[in-house]
């Protein structure tokens, strides 16, 4: 089991490597095929390999997720050169989110979730926190849910003149943002 535990611990590792935003357990336990008690169990192993005086780096608890950061205490001397590079990152599934609505918008967290198969409130959040999305109106439609649109910002971040300049879809990626019209 131990040996186990080891893999796993690393595949966590590396997941939570690659990810640029927080992820929660049931989201590490999904990625990575683990049991969320072998999830726990092998976070317990990252945080006293990462508690140890000689590593620069931690779990961080951020909003209900976990990922990997500079320990506190060295963060004040590299915020200045880092801190903007990974302001600028955002994870697959926020880079996802933010394709749905490009090219879907205007377009409700409901659209949004019927399209990705999952519950958006999290990366729009963080998206509007990143000014690349915000709320454009209210949907016609009872209940009135808000709609949301791309920003000026994201076009300046994507080097687009307008909405129209974004690439274009293949007729295969096409049926994945458009939204059964007959429900």
């Amino acid at each position: 089991m131990d040996e186990i535990l080891q893999k796993e611990t690393a595949l966590l590792e590396a997941i939570l490597y690659m990810e640029a935003e927080p992820m929660d357990e049931a989201s590490l336990s999904r990625i990575s095929g683990l049991s969320k008690e072998m999830v726990k169990a092998a976070l317990d192993r990252i945080d006293e390999r990462y508690a140890m005086a000689d590593c620069g780096i931690e779990l961080a608890r951020i909003d209900g997720g976990i990922m990997i950061s500079p320990k506190r205490e060295y963060w004040e001397n590299l915020k200045d050169r880092y801190g903007k590079k990974n302001d600028s990152r955002i994870s697959r599934a926020a880079m996802e989110t933010l394709a749905i609505i490009a090219y879907s918008q205007p377009i409700t967290k409901a659209e949004i979730k019927d399209i990705r198969g999952v519950s958006p409130d999290n990366m729009i959040h963080l998206l509007v926190e990143k000014e690349l999305i915000h709320e454009v109106g209210k949907k016609d439609v009872p209940g009135k849910p808000v709609q949301f649109g791309t920003t000026r910002k994201f076009l300046k971040q994507f080097r687009l003149n307008s909405i129209a300049d974004l690439p274009k879809l293949k007729e295969s990626d096409l049926d994945k943002f458009e939204l059964e019209v007959e429900q």
